[in-house]
């Protein structure tokens, strides 16, 4: 096979790779980030303190983070079929992707959120902050970082999770390198989509580690605590200056 024969099968379904991890990340995140913090508002001791609650959500993302991926992808061929109105192509991909990765990423954003100083949001309590700022102004900004890797994390993860839906015939790096390198013997097409995935992968995860420490050299987990610690230690003094007066 010629490098013209190769580019003619890499470029497209380098595009169906891109596609699928695309908007299965976009749509963890909004799924996941939520169902994370939620996790840890819930549990003992957290803001929205609800142990049924939180037990009842833990079982449901551990069982679907225990599910093997390709059973999730024929478990939800039905409701694959409602949502896009087929079960084969990459569009139907995309739902057991994003399915899958969701209780993934939320699992990692419990663990980056209760990360968080508890002294940030005491300080931000003391002062009159209700649960909603607190999350916005507090959980999210400080654990910045960690969510980013994160997100980092689950992009590599849904890359590795893209191989398995060329199954239902979504395409992508993976069921080519199924259907070329591995059923009719193509070993240097194989061996160019690890390249690939391993040059991509790499790019991804130096975005993501860059993003990660800038963010955490402009202030990080804990550039806001002087800031937060100081108005809390100005309160008693004001209110005594008030009492004086």
């Amino acid at each position: 096979m010629t490098w013209s024969e190769m580019w003619a099968l890499l470029e497209p379904e380098c595009w169906n790779t891109l596609y699928m991890v695309g908007w299965s990340t976009l749509i963890a995140i909004v799924g996941g980030l939520p169902l994370g913090i939620l996790l840890v508002l819930t549990d003992r001791g957290g803001l929205l303190q609800n142990v049924v609650a939180n037990r009842v959500i833990g079982q449901i993302v551990n069982i679907a983070r225990s599910m093997p991926f390709i059973i999730l992808m024929v478990a939800l061929m039905t409701f694959t079929r409602w949502v896009t109105g087929t079960t084969i192509g990459r569009d139907a991909a995309i739902v057991p992707l994003a399915v899958g990765a969701i209780p993934f990423f939320a699992r990692l954003v419990e663990t980056a959120v209760r990360e968080v100083d508890g002294g940030l949001v005491e300080a931000v309590q003391s002062m009159g902050g209700n649960t909603w700022t607190i999350v916005r102004k507090v959980l999210v900004p400080e654990a910045l970082p960690s969510l980013i890797a994160s997100a980092t994390t689950t992009v590599v993860a849904l890359i590795g999770y893209s191989a398995m839906a060329g199954t239902v015939g979504a395409g992508g790096l993976g069921d080519l390198a199924i259907r070329y390198g591995y059923q009719r013997f193509e070993s240097e097409l194989m061996w160019v989509i690890v390249a690939i995935l391993a040059v991509v992968i790499s790019l991804i995860q130096f975005a993501g580690d860059y993003a990660a420490r800038s963010l955490h050299g402009r202030g990080g987990r804990s550039g806001s605590a002087p800031k937060l610690r100081l108005l809390k230690a100005k309160e008693p003094a004001t209110a005594d200056v008030g009492k004086v007066a």
